[in-house]
């Protein structure tokens, strides 16, 4: 053999384990790229077992101590993600839907059922049935326990009684649309929270075209437009304002704040549409990574102490019987309902969402 054949041949084999080597490098590398991946996967999707995840839009001063209690009687954490005021209902329901194929929340505390519904239409929320499930009515929760409601409360005018008389007050949402109230009400913008919840009940009510009508006519009578229930409020406060619609806890806190202000249920005559009742929800998120402590946390919340919780803080009513409450609390057995079905009224806010907007913001 020459020497340039023998120089080759050694340097053939040299190459072949310069190559093999190199292919061990690079799998190597690869090997290790996958377990690094397969870790961050891992202790991202991994939650801890002693902890529960809750999205709530119900007011962080009212529905934090309760989660705070429930920590500490139970020694679960709970981790908690709360709607702003101006996008309430919106924020957290938005962000359920978004993370439907990977969930991070174990349950959904609502202030209303309206977007517990869409989210059931979504296929995100799954039923859950225990024996505090069973203390609440038939007609505040869903048929499939989807989503069970609890501590209600209603919509209600609030005014300034330095700038209106209680005999001078509307009767009826129907009445915003007279004259003599021209420009001196408000509503929270119908976008978001509660106010949507009471333009799709009133949707489903009067049907879409009397609905509609009854809206550009309050538009029509000067009605400004505020950002939240909260700024309702303030504005019927200050005096800015006589008088416009928001939810009973927002009134009860501004009577603890001011003697000039007060407040009535409308539509109580014999054949009024009745005043729209408002229950918190919850539902239990599907494929959850801690579902046990969310049904944990929801048999905790389904219960007479909660909701003598709620009714002290902040005038929510209960609706399981026997449970104490102020002496300055309405009850429901003294209101007249407005008779609604919540899946349709839910329904009916995703067909009317498009043309709300551009009520809103015209």
């Amino acid at each position: 053999m020459s020497k340039h054949k023998k120089y080759t041949k050694q340097k053939s084999g040299f190459g072949c384990h310069l190559l093999s080597l190199k292919s061990f490098i690079q799998t190597s590398k690869i090997i290790k790229v996958i377990i690094g991946v397969a870790f961050i996967i891992a202790t991202g999707c991994m939650s801890n077992p002693n902890e529960v995840t809750v999205y709530c839009t119900v007011d962080q001063v009212f529905s934090e101590p309760i989660l705070k209690d429930f920590e500490r009687e139970t020694g679960i954490k709970v981790n908690a993600v709360y709607d702003t005021e101006e996008t309430k209902s919106t924020g957290v329901m938005n962000r359920l839907i978004a993370e439907k194929n990977n969930p991070r929340c174990d349950l959904f505390w609502s202030g209303d059922p309206l977007r517990n519904g869409i989210l059931q239409t979504n296929g995100i929320s799954e039923p859950y049935q225990s024996e505090q499930t069973l203390l609440i009515p038939d007609n505040f929760k869903e048929k499939n326990n989807h989503w069970i409601g609890f501590s209600a409360r209603a919509r209600v005018l609030i005014y300034n009684t330095t700038l209106i008389a209680s005999d001078s007050l509307p009767g009826s949402v129907f009445d915003l649309t007279d004259s003599r109230f021209r420009g001196r009400f408000t509503i929270a913008n119908p976008l978001f929270g509660t106010t949507t919840f009471h333009m799709a009940a009133l949707f489903v009510t009067l049907g879409d075209e009397k609905a509609k009508q009854w809206m550009n006519d309050i538009k029509t009578n000067g009605v400004v437009v505020a950002t939240s229930n909260g700024d309702v409020k303030k504005r019927v406060m200050n005096g800015e304002l006589a008088f416009g619609l928001t939810d009973t806890d927002d009134a009860f806190e501004a009577k603890k704040e001011s003697n000039e202000v007060d407040y009535i249920f409308l539509d109580q005559q014999g054949n009024g549409i009745g005043t729209l009742i408002m229950p918190n929800a919850l539902s239990l998120i599907k494929d959850s990574p801690q579902s046990e402590n969310g049904k944990r946390l929801i048999n905790y919340l389904l219960t007479r102490e909660t909701e003598a919780k709620l009714a002290e803080s902040c005038a929510q009513m209960p609706l399981i019987k026997g449970t104490e409450v102020p002496d300055n609390l309405s009850s429901l057995d003294n209101i007249k309902p407005m008779r609604i079905d919540f899946k349709e009224t839910s329904d009916k806010l995703e067909t009317i969402q498009p043309w709300l907007k551009t009520w809103a913001e015209e």
